[in-house]
């Protein structure tokens, strides 16, 4: 009888640390863009525009996300780590400045929306980091003046969860570090 209430006790200590854990831990369902087509979510939180803002006296500099001015971040599909075609004239001007400044190195944060686990947002905001790099290097650019970094999700510049917000958090970062 004993053994009994103790196999029971054990087995319902065991299913309640499953469920604790698997609640706990869960993530959303990746939602794909043809998902929120017809979703009516607002989005959540402070939006940052990606408008261009010029700053500093008559430097005429723009600051664009957390790109250090007068570097222009790249913007990516969902999912993807290509450079997009109607990106690749922000890289190669981004390619021109660090050419015509040979001391300047730079940080190329790789960044990606929320969906999507942890682990995988992670790795896919290395891989757009480290294809900006390649195109930087093919252009020119000595690969030991620029340095990569993936911030995955952790960083978005829009709060919301919508397209426009995750288009505006699938980017690369150009931050000059000197």
């Amino acid at each position: 009888m004993k053994r009994g209430i103790l196999q029971y006790l054990a087995m319902a200590c065991v299913v309640v640390s499953l469920s604790l854990m698997a609640g706990g831990c869960a993530k959303q369902k990746v939602q794909s863009d043809k998902d929120m087509a017809g979703g009516t979510a607002p989005a959540v939180g402070q939006e940052e525009s990606l408008a261009s803002k010029w700053i500093g006296g008559d430097s005429g500099a723009v600051l664009e996300g957390r790109t250090t001015a007068p570097m222009l971040p790249i913007y990516f599909d969902f999912d993807k780590s290509d450079i997009r075609a109607d990106q690749k004239d922000r890289i190669k001007k981004d390619g021109d400045l660090l050419i015509g400044s040979a001391k300047v190195r730079v940080r190329v944060e790789g960044n990606t929306d929320e969906r999507g686990t942890n682990e995988y947002n992670m790795a896919l905001g290395e891989r757009r980091a480290v294809t900006a790099v390649k195109y930087l290097v093919n252009m020119g650019v000595a690969e030991g003046r620029i340095d990569t970094l993936s911030f995955g999700e952790e960083k978005p510049l829009n709060l919301g969860h919508d397209e426009m917000a995750w288009s505006q958090n699938r980017r690369d970062d150009f931050v000059i570090v000197k």
